[in-house]
């Protein structure tokens, strides 16, 4: 993440990183990375695993290794985005919400469909199963599509300052960014509000529900990008996990395309998103 500026202290005129993926077909996969306010700001790149090698062997037989490096990254002018919301009223405690959601991304080469394009489409059918069932939980689940996670995290910070005085009715944040692999269970990071020790109990619990389909595990975690500003005031924040067993072949690449998700996959985390939000929801 802060490879380029450690090079620039160097000395370094641009830096090069492996892409960050155990398998490849010579597609570049980028991660985040940070420029130090101390340090020049050199251009970096990632390449492909396949040149990666090709240039650690050339060095290993002691051949200088040259590279013409042409990009045409660059930061265009702030433009207006938006969150998009929905919700189901809660029937007995309206005024109290549990927000699940995912984000939109926008990839040049790619969809996004495992990150995050899965995420939204999952939380969105988790509601959508209520509607159908004639489910109304007693507190109010509000869907959110997240908006600008990479450049950021503007959409969620939107949505904190959107909330107001409300985030204190939060009862728990819910985000799906990790793919729609085959789910596991959730990550929890219990939020700091008197009165909320039980929370993972609670969780626990409902994870039971999600026996059926391997999906039970409830361990400790730090949540999601998006949630972040929600968890910072307190509100019990979940992460859904997955196996994750291909999520770095196709992430952040021109791959991440939603002929990967697989359906039965993706049932399973629309089903786990769905059981989580609806029990804290209606927990009495």
């Amino acid at each position: 993440m802060n490879g380029a500026s450690r090079a620039a202290h160097f000395g370094a005129v641009a830096a090069l990183v492996r892409s960050i993926t155990p398998h490849s077909l010579r597609d570049p996969h980028t991660g985040m990375m940070q420029y130090s306010a101390s340090d020049p700001k050199i251009p970096t790149a990632a390449v492909t695993v396949e040149d990666a090698i090709w240039i650690h062997r050339l060095t290993q037989t002691g051949q200088r290794v040259r590279v013409h490096l042409a990009m045409e990254a660059h930061f265009e002018p702030d433009a207006d985005s938006a969150d998009v919301m929905g919700e189901i009223v809660g029937r007995e405690k309206p005024d109290e919400v549990v927000v699940i959601g995912g984000h939109l991304d926008s990839w040049d080469v790619g969809q996004g469909a495992h990150d995050d394009g899965g995420g939204v489409m999952a939380a969105l059918e988790a509601v959508a199963l209520m509607k159908k069932l004639g489910l109304q939980p007693r507190r109010t689940i509000r869907v959110v599509f997240w908006t600008n996670e990479e450049n950021g995290g503007r959409g969620g910070v939107a949505y904190r300052k959107w909330a107001g005085l409300q985030v204190s009715k939060h009862i728990a944040a819910i985000e799906m960014d990790g793919g729609a692999e085959k789910p596991v269970g959730f990550d929890l990071a219990p939020g700091n509000r008197p009165g909320w020790e039980g929370i993972r109990d609670r969780a626990t619990a409902i994870g039971e529900l999600l026996k059926p389909i391997d999906a039970s595990n409830v361990a400790p975690g730090e949540g999601e990008a998006d949630i972040e500003p929600l968890m910072a005031e307190g509100v019990p924040g979940f992460g859904l996990r997955t196996v994750a067993a291909r999520y770095f072949d196709y992430h952040h690449t021109q791959a991440d395309t939603f002929d990967k998700i697989v359906p039965e996959d993706f049932r399973r985390c629309t089903a786990a998103m769905a059981v989580m939000s609806y029990v804290l929801a209606d927990w009495p």
